[in-house]
């Protein structure tokens, strides 16, 4: 979490020039003093951080350190407010909405003013009121982390008893969720038609390098 502010912070600093702790703290939603901690450790990181004392001063990035994403045009810019403020019901499922919400936040950051002016003008004129999406199937988060860490898993299904099967993706069709299991050929399994899973410490191969 502490990586994901700094980051955040960083990005703050880089598109909106000198800000005061007090500001900081506001948007990122912490104390002064996470701030202040927060300044020294990406100073100690070697970037180059310059504090101002006094009633003018506040906080800033010097030596024009800039890592900026190129812009966008106008009508891009209004496609990428759609894509930020369009809820998405498949990440609460996978257990990802939080790491969404960071996303979304550094993604904003991390472009220049006049594109994120943009992007904000373009979320207040498209919005959406959808409904509640069902209640996510609990099994979907633990299924996930099983692909992401490799890890061997048995399903009760309506056909067999028990199947041990090596989960290598989830895939979402129309007709609902499936896994795919690579010790029956990549097979398409669909949740529907599963029972209880059990995640195992047994990996039935190297998960994917994710960092």
């Amino acid at each position: 979490m502490r990586a994901s502010r700094l980051l955040r912070l960083l990005l703050i600093l880089q598109n909106r020039g000198r800000m005061t702790s007090a500001q900081l703290a506001t948007e990122l939603e912490v104390a002064r003093r996470t701030i202040l901690r927060d300044v020294d450790a990406l100073t100690e990181a070697g970037l180059p951080i310059i504090v101002h004392q006094g009633n003018q001063g506040g906080i800033e990035l010097g030596f024009n350190y800039r890592t900026r994403l190129t812009g966008l045009a106008s009508d891009e810019a209004e496609a990428m407010a759609v894509l930020l403020s369009r809820p998405v019901a498949e990440l609460a499922m996978l257990g990802l909405e939080d790491a969404a919400q960071r996303a979304r936040a550094k993604l904003l950051e991390s472009f220049p003013d006049p594109v994120r002016a943009k992007i904000e003008q373009a979320r207040r004129r498209f919005r959406f009121d959808l409904p509640a999406a069902d209640a996510p199937d609990v099994r979907l988060p633990a299924l996930a982390d099983a692909v992401r860490e490799a890890r061997v898993v048995r399903i009760d299904t309506r056909s067999e008893s028990s199947r041990t099967i090596h989960p290598i993706g989830l895939m979402l069709r129309v007709d609902g969720w499936f896994v795919i299991d690579a010790a029956a050929g990549e097979a398409a399994i669909a949740l529907a038609d599963c029972g209880d899973i059990a995640i195992s410490a047994r990996r039935f191969g190297p998960p994917d390098a994710v960092g």
